[in-house]
């Protein structure tokens, strides 16, 4: 019972030693699943698996000095944290699309408007010669407005001007 004892205290201690090299001895940063040299192409074909081991890849990647990362892990760093992706993906990438449909927009607007003009009365009565005429005759007879308007002192009208 004794020698039972003392063995299992071994393993386990054996095992608690292994554990802990194992975790000491493991390097610093596990190589990346794909090459980060253009992480901006091959971005959209990885698999959401392999896009996850590189987005821990360089997690680990920042933790250390940013003067010791090389240009194309500071590139692809800064892609996969801020890139045109997921939900910062463009909505619309096709411009086409927009100038049509405001094209169309503005043709269905102008027809309305020539429909509109094309329906109503060419002028309305009160917009004629004679009409403005016989406003500024009788706001004479009523002495309206007897600094600037139709009966200011030298009787020109702005009314029928």
């Amino acid at each position: 019972m004794l020698r039972t004892a003392l063995s299992r205290a071994t393993a386990a201690h054996r095992f608690a030693l292994v554990a802990r090299n194992a975790s000491t001895s493991a390097p610093a940063t596990t190589p990346a699943p794909v090459s980060l040299g253009n992480i901006e192409a091959s971005w959209k074909s990885l698999t959401p698996t392999e896009q996850e081991q590189t987005f821990k890849h360089l997690e680990e990647l920042q933790k250390k000095d940013w003067k010791e990362l090389s240009l194309d892990e500071k590139k692809a760093a800064y892609y996969v944290a801020f890139g045109p992706h997921g939900p910062r993906e463009p909505i619309q990438a096709d411009g086409g699309k927009t100038l049509m449909g405001v094209t169309a927009a503005v043709a269905v607007a102008g027809l309305i408007f020539y429909m509109v003009r094309k329906g109503g009365k060419e002028t309305p009565a009160t917009l004629t010669r004679e009409w403005q005429e016989a406003t500024d005759e009788r706001l004479r007879e009523q002495r309206s407005d007897p600094f600037t308007g139709a009966s200011a002192k030298n009787g020109a009208s702005q009314v029928a001007a």
